[in-house]
């Protein structure tokens, strides 16, 4: 599987979650099976947050060589646009864990139909159904 293809469960180890026949949507196992993926999700951002302020503490040093400080300008200047794609991603995680802890979690916020257990172990932050996400993306191609 690509990287890009990779879900966070499997980056962080977590097995897909196995439903039992009869099962309910939303059960509690699969409110914790959730809520394990995205409290793992954010330590590790959080973890790679902390390694990047030790990072630029340590390579904040002054550079002689213009060429080696852009260079290092432009490392540093990378690896904050990173970090600010994560602190959205954080914020996303956030909301998802508050919607588990109102039970809320799981479901369309456009439509309230089932987003469903391989897209949310696909995308654990979603918060639209399949044809709400594809109808929104639509929308926003059309309007440029």
């Amino acid at each position: 599987m690509s990287p890009e293809l990779t879900s966070p469960a499997d980056k962080l180890g977590i097995a897909p979650y196995q439903s039992r026949e009869g099962e309910p949507y939303m059960s509690a196992d699969q409110e914790l099976h959730f809520r394990n993926i995205l409290n793992s999700w954010r330590r590790e951002l959080m973890e790679e947050v902390d390694r990047t302020v030790d990072h630029m503490k340590v390579d904040s040093v002054h550079c002689p060589d213009p060429n080696d400080r852009a260079s290092q300008e432009s490392d540093m200047g990378m690896e904050l646009r990173t970090r600010e794609r994560e602190r959205k991603l954080l914020s996303k995680i956030d909301k998802a864990l508050k919607k588990l802890d109102e039970h809320d979690y799981g479901y369309c916020e456009s439509c309230g139909v089932e987003i469903g257990i391989g897209r949310l172990e696909a995308r654990p932050t979603a918060d639209l159904c399949i044809d709400c996400k594809t109808k929104q993306e639509a929308l926003e191609r059309q309007q440029g």
